[in-house]
């Protein structure tokens, strides 16, 4: 049982021990020792609201139209419109008028991924559901200007994420409500520290932006590489409405989708490549048999959401009993082993196992290839994340809720076969270019955290500016 004691002066009105942790007691207390002052949030909001969620019967949704936000779009480092939805503007302007979004607003999230503040920015329209406030600040307090970027600095530090979290209530659905908001205590430095604070976080978000796009370019230039050393050459591919289809083409499936003319034209461009066609049944070594995870007090599990897609690597493993194992967790896998994702909506989720250990079940959502002597586990990794082959993977899933690949259809893959020794070389190339990917992704990440650790010091009341 975890002891620790509280001053008297620092009861609130709650009595449950979480509130009163170490953790977040610590941070207050320096909050209102710092040299900069401090001021309860509701002390300078001038107006707060919450957004709702339409009816999804109601056809409020469209493909276009009016942003409307949810916790994923919120982030630290602004609004993001990717997988954004969109309602019509009389839904806006009526039903959820109360929740429009204006120029330098905070856009304040209260559940799910509780304290991700981003301010609105100029031009922009927008609205917000449930698990977002809108908050419209003061201009001034106390003679001192309240920039809306600092206040959002601030929430986003990890200090101001487990003030924001300590104010929750809850059991099985954390939230923060209105009163909880206004109640959080926030250090205020003048308006010119603001600003430097400010130039400061932005500095890192720059160098931390240039870092990710040099990753990206990386990662964007092993695709042409493969290809290139393949032979193979993709035609500019669209889809189209209306095609025509010969009977001797016919390969059992009888859906429009599967004989899109862009399918015909990869395979031709495969074909057409430098290098003997093989079936993937023809030379590989899959997993075939299920493993009894009872022979297991605890396993590492590897489902589709522990790879990274960007990096092809296994970033997440979860260590869990077998007995509260998923019935998903049923292949054994070992170092060297190619995981090839079945699903549809996942089929980036494709990484070589790379750990050591006799415990480590990989979910059945994965094709496993074995390691080999007579292929290279990185030169298909490589292969099968290329273009040509996601897109011939997104033609073979099969299924109407959840489309996946089935087993035949995977191992009657027609894969171009170099020599080992070429295929060694592709493999080493990409090795090291996703290496170098990944070393500058942890470098960017490196440069925000150095960044918002300071300036957490800095207003705390340890470090100069």
């Amino acid at each position: 049982m975890e002891c620790f004691k509280v001053y008297a002066n620092e009861i609130e009105g709650r009595l449950d021990p979480f509130y009163y942790k170490p953790e977040f007691v610590k941070p207050v207390r320096k909050i209102k020792e710092s040299n900069f002052g401090f001021v309860r949030f509701g002390e300078i909001i001038q107006d707060i609201s919450g957004g709702a969620t339409p009816r999804i019967g109601g056809d409020f949704y469209l493909y276009s139209g009016i942003p409307f936000l949810r916790v994923q779009n919120i982030t630290e480092e602004g609004i993001n419109l990717e997988d954004v939805k969109f309602i019509k503007k009389e839904v806006h302007e009526k039903m959820l008028k109360r929740s429009q979004l204006h120029e330098n607003e905070l856009v304040f999230t209260i559940t799910g991924r509780i304290g991700s503040v981003a301010v609105v920015p100029k031009n922009f329209e927008g609205n917000i559901n449930q698990h977002s406030v809108r908050i419209k600040l003061k201009e001034y307090f106390s003679n001192n200007q309240i920039l809306p970027e600092y206040i959002a600095l601030f929430f986003n530090l990890k200090i101001g994420r487990m003030l924001s979290f300590r104010k929750t209530t809850g059991g099985t659905r954390p939230a923060l409500d209105y009163e909880a908001i206004k109640d959080l205590v926030i250090p205020l430095p003048d308006t010119r520290k603001q600003k430097e604070l400010i130039d400061r976080i932005k500095q890192a978000y720059s160098l931390k932006k240039a870092k990710e796009s040099s990753a990206q370019q990386l990662l964007d230039s092993i695709d042409d590489y493969v290809l290139d050393e393949l032979g193979i050459k993709l035609p500019e591919l669209k889809d189209k409405m209306c095609y025509a289809v010969n009977y001797s083409s016919i390969r059992g499936r009888v859906d429009p989708y599967y004989y899109q003319p862009k399918f015909a034209e990869v395979e031709k461009a495969i074909e057409r490549g430098k290098f003997e066609i093989k079936e993937l049944m023809e030379f590989i070594k899959i997993s075939n048999e299920l493993e009894n995870i009872n022979n297991y007090e605890t396993i590492n599990y590897i489902d589709l959401a522990s790879i990274n897609k960007d990096l092809g690597s296994i970033q997440k493993i979860k260590q869990i009993s077998s007995k509260e194992a998923p019935s998903r967790a049923k292949q054994k896998i070992e170092r060297g082993d190619l995981l090839v994702s079945s699903l549809s909506g996942s089929l980036k989720s494709i990484a070589v196992f790379r750990e050591e250990g006799n415990n480590y079940i990989a979910s059945t959502g994965f094709y496993v290839i074995k390691k080999s002597e007579e292929y290279n586990n990185y030169f298909l990794f490589a292969l099968f994340r290329s273009l040509p082959y996601q897109i011939i993977m997104e033609r073979e899933a099969t299924g109407a809720i959840m489309p996946a690949i089935n087993r035949d259809s995977f191992l009657n893959l027609k894969i171009p076969l170099p020599p080992l020794e070429i295929q060694n070389k592709i493999a080493e190339e990409v090795k090291a270019r996703m290496q170098k990917a990944e070393k500058l992704q942890e470098e960017a990440k490196s440069i925000l955290e150095e960044a918002k650790e300071k300036v957490e010091r800095i207003i705390l009341g340890n470090e100069e500016i």
